[in-house]
């Protein structure tokens, strides 16, 4: 049975025949997100090269993970973020955020106001990339799917929907790596169709 499609990202996942996993089991394994995102991010830096691009991992700490430079100057950084699992329950937990679980990518709301923080600072672009894999109605199996959007369009509908999209869940397996709690606890939630889709 196909997947039934409502509008753009937005599926009916009360029928889906390949429902995402949308128990948590309190195990969130940060140092596996660790390496998959420093993986893609690796693989971003190698596709804007061969397109002429001077892309580099920023040596910035707090920065964003990529900078991109032009006559030795950067002109653009970029935030590379894993989205490898779904957050099922958004309907429950945010109604008012009026998210759909297929549609539904999150972003650490600490780095994000921290990126917007640094935007006003130093001017220069922030784009924050999602790497979208394991939903089925959107990415097909073993495949990933790249969506992008500028910290100054993030910032507009954060300013809009302030915490409507905001969720804190609680502390698990895999938040706490050689005694300091690393994992990600309070996301911000965008939607699928508020981003690009980046064909890398």
């Amino acid at each position: 049975m196909p997947y039934k499609k409502i509008k753009d990202y937005v599926y009916d996942c009360l029928i889906c025949q390949t429902p995402c996993d949308g128990k948590s089991k309190k195990v969130y394994l940060f140092e596996n997100d660790v390496i998959f995102a420093e993986k893609q991010e690796n693989l971003i830096i190698k596709k804007l090269q061969t397109k002429g691009y001077d892309a580099h991992k920023c040596t910035r700490d707090s920065y964003p993970d990529i900078a991109i430079k032009k006559e030795n100057k950067i002109i653009q950084y970029l935030e590379v973020k894993a989205q490898r699992r779904t957050f099922m329950s958004i309907q429950r937990f945010l109604p008012n955020s009026k998210l759909t679980p297929s549609e539904t990518v999150a972003l650490n709301l600490s780095d994000l106001l921290r990126y917007f923080d640094i935007y006003k600072k130093d001017k220069i672009p922030i784009s924050i990339i999602w790497v979208l894999q394991n939903r089925p109605c959107i990415v097909e199996d073993n495949k990933s799917k790249y969506f992008y959007q500028t910290i100054e369009v993030l910032q507009q509908i954060y300013n809009k929907n302030k915490y409507n999209r905001v969720f804190r869940r609680k502390t698990g397996k895999g938040d706490v790596v050689d005694g300091i709690h690393k994992g990600v606890v309070v996301n911000y939630h965008f939607s699928l169709r508020e981003l690009k889709l980046w064909n890398i």
